[in-house]
């Protein structure tokens, strides 16, 4: 168990969680597939607030995927049903603790009144700048990276852009989560180990961690020892350990010749 007094000297400035293992927390326990959803809320409010005590910037949640509407209709209803009573109760505590919502997915496939509600506390909480949450709601990645290509094809044929013109830096702006990092972290719950369609272009030099934990079960003991193995790993992208420790010699004021 980690103390109250967690401090790490590296934290992740984008977190995302793949919140995985609701259904099979309930069935585990004899109880309906949808009271492991509710339970998951306690989670969701939980892992909310610690990443915002400790100061971590971004936090995207894997909601609900573009691949869960084939779940049965009755489970459906209940998830639509838990999502708009979440939103709505949590909407005090955002604007209080100066957190922006942000949204990612086909909103437009969602209910008329979860989207009213998003639309409502989108708009309410855009001027908050402690914490960007963002919620992944019929989301799936491969549906993303074919809108944005589709857009940027759009914008050649109407000669908004030139094809020569389209990087790295262009495509990303044109994905569901322009103007936000990468994310450093990623966190899978339930013992599963893929990514599941979920931000796959964003993803490229993540950290990825998965634990057994199910999502009802994570708490903020379970966040902390995940972001304490975060801290001991370096990230390359790419380069030797030799040149990343030249280049901490230099971020940190080492001579130069």
């Amino acid at each position: 168990m980690i103390t109250k007094g967690f401090f790490l000297p590296h934290l992740p400035k984008h977190l995302a969680i793949i919140m995985d293992g609701n259904g099979r927390w309930a069935q585990k326990r004899h109880l309906p597939r949808v009271m492991g959803h509710q339970k998951g809320v306690e989670s969701v409010r939980s892992v909310v607030e610690e990443c915002r005590s400790l100061g971590i910037p971004y936090l995207t949640l894997y909601a609900f995927s573009s691949e869960n509407w084939g779940r049965p209709a009755e489970e459906v209803s209940s998830l639509m049903e838990l999502l708009a009573r979440y939103l709505s109760k949590e909407l005090s505590t955002l604007l209080t603790q100066k957190i922006r919502l942000n949204v990612i997915g086909e909103i437009e496939r969602l209910p008329k009144n979860i989207c009213d509600i998003l639309t409502e506390i989108a708009t309410r909480t855009q001027e908050n700048s402690t914490m960007v949450l963002t919620l992944a709601l019929s989301y799936g990645s491969r549906n993303e990276l074919l809108r944005a290509c589709r857009t940027l094809a759009q914008e050649a044929i109407d000669g908004t852009c030139s094809p020569k013109e389209i990087d790295e830096k262009l495509f990303a702006s044109r994905l569901d989560t322009a103007g936000i990092p990468d994310p450093d972290f990623l966190i899978r719950t339930s013992g599963e180990m893929r990514i599941s369609n979920f931000l796959l272009w964003q993803m490229a030099y993540a950290e990825l961690y998965f634990c057994p934990t199910y999502w009802p079960d994570f708490n903020k003991e379970a966040l902390q020892t995940a972001l304490s193995e975060f801290s001991q790993r370096k990230r390359r992208f790419g380069l030797t350990a030799e040149q990343l420790k030249q280049n901490e010699t230099d971020q940190h004021g080492g001579s130069a010749h």
